[in-house]
């Protein structure tokens, strides 16, 4: 796909969604992933920049790499299942890619939830899962409400202190309707580290109020975030939901807290941070007939613009998927060069 004038002056190139998914998955299996867990992987990575996050995207190949090269991804590793409970199932990723892990508790989970009602997936010993997103939306695609929880390393200040000791820790939420699903994805900062390093890698100044600098100061500079703090959303608000967020799921998951969660953004350690699943079967506990009502709830409130229709969760997402998909992703130059570096190692390994 060629590649504007003012696509070339902001330094991005133009590529489809199955160009940048056949380079991730080549890239990938060059450093020893069968084709099955890097095509998992790579439509993690794709789904991000066509919804309109490339914090989440390809950018993050690097680090996916690097972590399978220093033995800390085993590529096609196969994870442990354990009920504990009727409802409760244990899940020891083995080190394996997240989203393998994360889809593979997905089946179980929902199939569960179909006898049960509910059903949670405690998940350890498992990388990165990415956007949220796509695994929630999935679920309520399949007539469920999901809930997906997961803690990051450190990297909020908590209100009134110094320094990053609480993460990130993203919500997804999605719920069912007659037609599109309601889909949440949003961390409890003011944005994602990753989004800061896109702003780093970019030159972009952040805006006010989404990090500090070592010194608690607030910054407008990307790098001095990276060695400073990102805040939390909504002062002491977001603060809490996001503290509390990190005691439910390191203690259900049995993992780290704080400043001992690491190995999502590193390459040298493995990752010990958990994610919690919770897939609830509307048809199960007879509550479809509540779609309908919903539906029209959230079309009232979509109605209730005064400078146009207001958006529902997922709705933004999915226009700009729907956008890229007809029109192609803007990836960052480098990113994509070193992208198509990793895909010329696979063909030296041939």
């Amino acid at each position: 796909m060629k590649t504007s004038s003012k696509e070339s002056a902001a330094n991005v190139t133009g590529v489809t969604g199955e160009e940048l998914r056949n380079v991730i998955s080549d890239a990938l299996m060059a450093h020893g992933a069968s084709s099955g867990s890097a095509a998992v992987q790579a439509e993690n990575l794709l789904e991000a920049e066509l919804r309109g996050h490339a914090s989440h995207g390809i950018r993050r190949l690097t680090v996916l790499i690097q972590r399978m090269r220093a033995g800390l991804i085993e590529s096609d590793a196969e994870p442990e299942l354990d009920w504990v409970a009727p409802s409760v199932l244990r899940v020891d990723g083995k080190r394996g890619f997240g989203p393998v892990v994360a889809y593979r508790a997905i089946d179980e989970a929902v199939a569960r939830a179909n006898e049960t009602g509910i059903a949670m997936a405690a998940i350890s010993n498992s990388s990165h899962i990415g956007m949220l997103a796509p695994y929630v939306e999935s679920i309520a695609r399949r007539g469920q409400i999901a809930v997906l929880l997961t803690t990051s390393e450190a990297l909020v200040h908590a209100w009134g202190g110094r320094g990053a000791t609480v993460g990130t820790n993203p919500i997804g939420i999605a719920v069912p309707t007659t037609g599109e699903p309601l889909v949440l994805d949003m961390s409890t900062a003011s944005v994602s580290m990753g989004k800061i390093l896109d702003y780093a890698a970019t030159g972009r100044a952040l805006p006010i109020g989404w990090a500090v600098d070592s010194l608690g100061d607030p910054t407008r500079v990307a790098a001095e975030a990276v060695g400073g703090a990102i805040s939390p959303f909504g002062g002491p608000k977001g603060y809490a939901l996001g503290i509390a967020l990190e005691a439910m799921v390191g203690t259900i998951t049995a993992t780290a807290f704080g400043t001992d969660v690491v190995g999502t953004l590193d390459s040298t350690l493995p990752a010990t941070k958990g994610d919690l699943l919770i897939c609830i079967s509307l048809e199960r506990l007879g509550l479809t007939g509540m779609l309908p009502l919903l539906t029209a709830y959230l079309e009232e409130v979509r109605g209730t613009g005064v400078n146009g229709v207001v958006d529902i969760p997922g709705d933004r997402a999915r226009r700009a998927r729907d956008r890229n998909v007809a029109d192609g992703i803007q990836v960052n130059d480098k990113v994509w060069s070193l992208a198509l570096k990793y895909k010329e190692e696979a063909s030296n390994n041939d």
